[in-house]
């Protein structure tokens, strides 16, 4: 079929168009295949899902809770009964059994509302849960799954004092006991998200330090177990409803089928999930970006200035045209990655791009916007400067812009 169609590329150059054209209506290049930001049914049926419950349900209560620097549990358990804690999931498991971009456009739309409820749910279905479902034993799923799914918080717990980006330099070791039944972790995590709210730990300790990062194993550890300690919540600068807090184990004793999929791969695990997780990640920068711009949008119609709204002057209208256009290319750049990541294609270059960008995007949008509200725009009585102390961490957190840089650059220089 391919040499068919070659064959009318070879015509001549006099050939007239609309005879190709006509030739090629049967061509399998004529075959309509959707734009990577047209949705399917159910996920249309989940943006629209995602963004009126956070409309109704969370918008009325982020100032208070950003305030408070807490999360309202109703709130919380309101994600649970609505299936947007476990969202790929099985049914078998009390999940919502829906694809890698329903979990994408669910938290740009809560994003869009309250960036600290939108880390929660992208640590909670890109890293912890997924996790779970590529790596974890059988009887790991039957256990965690249906509480991941129905009520259970958790948390990622990979980063130490003396080993961010360097994650493979963690300190934080497992023991094996002589007989191989149980491990003893002892060291500390710190930067820990959900940490307070969690009822699970995704835990990375090296259970064979003479190994090097080739010993480093991920255990699924209940967060009520003896010699675990949450620490106090970091004052932040933004993402304040979310906790962040330091952990610290204490001769905690974990039984061996806790142990992630096996020992001594954990470094290739975190990883893996991490390159889903910056996709993640980007949607909810992207919600961070959508957000402030529509907040301010109508005030650049309602405020006049010299009898014109200020959107009328060219200046402004160029600013908007913009922001806009880059927008639309981190939305393109996310969907584009999600998608590969869901055909089983190479996405790893493609996830750090969109998180490396989309975080360069949040960050723009969100300090123009405060520039065009004026001076209301530096008060907290408009929403668009908790999205700009909000978005800042996403050059940080899940891989900073540098190791996104790099990252690209190594793939870039092993394609050539």
């Amino acid at each position: 079929m391919l040499s068919r169609f070659a064959s009318r590329l070879s015509r001549p150059a006099s050939a007239s168009l609309k005879g190709f054209s006509a030739l090629a209506e049967d061509s399998p290049f004529m075959e309509l295949r959707p734009a990577v930001t047209m949705y399917s049914e159910e996920e249309t049926a989940v943006r629209d899902m995602v963004k009126t419950w956070a409309q109704q349900e969370l918008a009325p209560h982020v100032r208070e809770m950003d305030r408070e620097g807490a999360m309202r549990p109703d709130i919380l358990k309101s994600l649970f009964d609505n299936g947007l804690m476990g969202m790929e999931i099985p049914e078998k498991y009390g999940g919502s059994e829906m694809n890698f971009t329903s979990a994408v456009i669910a938290v740009e739309e809560i994003a869009a509302v309250d960036p600290s409820f939108a880390i929660l749910v992208d640590i909670q279905n890109t890293l912890t849960n997924n996790a779970l479902r590529f790596w974890g034993s059988e009887e790991l799923q039957e256990k965690w799954l249906p509480r991941l799914a129905t009520d259970t918080a958790s948390s990622f717990c990979l980063s130490e004092a003396g080993s961010g980006t360097d994650a493979f330099a963690m300190k934080t070791t497992a023991i094996p006991s002589p007989d191989g039944s149980y491990y003893t972790l002892n060291g500390s995590k710190l930067w820990i998200s959900n940490s307070k709210e969690a009822g699970v730990f995704l835990v990375f300790a090296n259970a064979a330090p003479e190994k090097g990062y080739k010993g480093i194993t991920a255990f699924v550890i209940d967060a009520e177990t003896e010699g675990i300690t949450v620490g106090k919540k970091e004052r932040k600068l933004g993402l304040k409803a979310s906790s962040t807090c330091a952990l610290s184990f204490e001769d905690v004793k974990v039984d061996a089928s806790c142990v992630l999929g096996e020992v001594g791969m954990g470094y290739k695990y975190a990883i893996e999930i991490l390159n889903e997780g910056r996709i993640g990640i980007a949607g909810q920068q992207l919600g961070i970006a959508k957000g402030a711009f529509n907040a301010t949008m109508p005030y650049l119609r309602e405020r006049k200035q010299f009898g014109t709204s200020i959107g009328d002057f060219q200046g402004m209208q160029h600013q908007v045209a913009q922001l806009a256009t880059e927008i639309h290319a981190v939305e393109v750049m996310t969907y584009n990655a999600a998608r590969m990541k869901e055909n089983g294609l190479p996405f790893v270059k493609e996830a750090s791009m969109c998180k490396l960008y989309s975080s360069q995007v949040a960050e723009r949008v969100a300090s123009k916007c405060i520039e065009w509200y004026g001076g209301v725009g530096f008060t907290e009585d408009i929403i668009v400067e908790k999205f700009y102390r909000d978005c800042k961490v996403g050059s940080i957190y899940e891989g900073t812009s540098n190791i996104q840089l790099q990252t690209i650059a190594k793939i870039i220089a092993n394609e050539w």
